[in-house]
């Protein structure tokens, strides 16, 4: 009898893998959150593809970007660029790769007083009008980011969620294109380190949409 139950059970456990499959279920199908995510990012692809074919005259090429980056902290922005540069960099190599001119942050910081730069994120038009003339520069590119990093208290690991926005305006302050974008994930002990991956990840999707507004309705 033993030796019976014995070959039953072990015929049932080889038996169940097949059953589940014919059924449509596997062992480590994805959480519902997973598929979300998976098919997010597949867009994001697809629609990054199509913006990226926006046709952008030389002339538009030429003319030089500023990019600023601040992060929001407790209602307030801080933009000191030298403790973004890992964002700034982010974002400037992938308009750099599409031909666009950018100035690197070593180049504000040494240009731009970090009065004039915080002027940009207090909306006081004329400090900022006044940093654009000092870099020459045609357009200014503003990003304020927000990280929110907490204990997940149903699965007990960090989570990071980021959300990003971006203004692309005229050396007078005239919007050309804004985007707003998020991101989020589990994260180990370096909270920091996952909250740049996100940021990097939606880095395309951002220049993708900036690069298609820029180029479509810049004349």
């Amino acid at each position: 009898m033993r030796t019976s139950s014995a070959i039953f059970i072990a015929c049932c456990a080889l038996a169940l893998p097949v059953l589940a499959q014919q059924q449509g279920f596997k062992f480590s199908n994805p959480s519902e959150d997973e598929k979300a995510q998976a098919q997010a990012k597949s867009n994001w692809v697809i629609t990054t593809d199509m913006l990226l074919a926006t046709p952008c005259g030389q002339r538009l090429k030429n003319r030089k970007i500023m990019v600023l980056i601040g992060e929001e902290k407790n209602g307030r922005v801080l933009a000191p660029q030298g403790s973004y540069s890992r964002h700034v960099d982010a974002i400037n190599s992938r308009l750099k790769s599409l031909g666009l001119k950018t100035y690197s942050p070593e180049e504000i910081r040494r240009q731009v007083a970090q009065e004039e730069v915080d002027a940009y994120f207090k909306n006081d038009p004329d400090r900022a009008l006044s940093a654009s003339k000092r870099l020459a520069a045609q357009y200014v590119l503003k990003g304020v980011i927000a990280t929110q990093a907490f204990r997940n208290p149903t699965i007990g690991v960090n989570q990071v969620n980021v959300s990003m926005d971006f203004t692309l305006a005229d050396a007078a302050g005239k919007p050309v294109s804004m985007i707003h974008v998020t991101n989020a994930s589990y994260s180990g002990a370096d909270v920091s380190g996952m909250a740049y991956k996100l940021i990097d990840e939606r880095a395309e999707d951002v220049v993708a949409h900036l690069y298609a507004d820029y180029c479509s309705t810049t004349r």
